[in-house]
């Protein structure tokens, strides 16, 4: 895992972390702390959980490498400069199941041994199309996958080099996604038209 090492938090920073920890969320929303900013969101809507599913049901039958998944699993990740460490809740983190990654996981754990992350857009796109992704590309997870609802398009970041992916693959709904090793297969998303 990435160090995350930083100089002192401000105490405006400690403050946010303070308040974000106490955070009471209505029953299925959730609160994440991306790049110093709380964000709450509500419970998704189906479409939203048809897509992931969809995604799920492949990785889990035709991946190469056996994975365990959890939806919504709080990761700790880090941050830049010396802001609070980024609180991120994937729509689903995949880690092959020989890890055993999520058995004893605090509720927010770190990163390392995480194969992909997966995110539907939402409410707030932004936070998927750009902060969520350098939080995931600083914490090193070696695929993120981002099903684009308003664009109707599929695309996996690969290759985390400091604040972002180096490669990236765009595709239209309809279209197969390769997925590298430790996954190696294509992901059929014709069941997103």
């Amino acid at each position: 895992m990435t160090a995350m090492a930083h100089e002192p938090m401000s105490a405006q920073d400690d403050t946010l972390l303070e308040g974000f920890l106490a955070l009471e969320t209505p029953h299925g929303f959730r609160a994440e702390l991306i790049e110093g900013e709380i964000a709450v969101t509500p419970p998704p809507d189906g479409d939203h959980e048809d897509y992931l599913s969809a995604i799920l049901r492949q990785v889990l039958r035709e991946s190469a490498t056996d994975m365990d998944s959890s939806g919504h699993k709080g990761l700790l990740l880090p941050a830049r400069e010396d802001r609070p460490a980024n609180h991120v809740i994937p729509d689903a983190t995949l880690a092959p199941r020989a890890l055993r990654l999520f058995r004893g996981a605090p509720s927010w754990m770190p990163g390392d041994g995480v194969a992909m992350v997966v995110e539907v857009t939402s409410t707030n796109p932004r936070k998927d199309r750009k902060d969520k992704r350098h939080c995931y590309a600083r914490a090193e997870i070696p695929l993120y996958l981002l099903v684009d609802r308003d664009r109707a398009t599929i695309t996996l970041f690969s290759d985390p080099s400091g604040e972002d992916y180096v490669a990236n693959v765009t595709v239209p709904f309809g279209k197969p996604v390769p997925l590298p090793a430790p996954f190696s297969f294509d992901l059929d998303t014709a069941d997103f038209l």
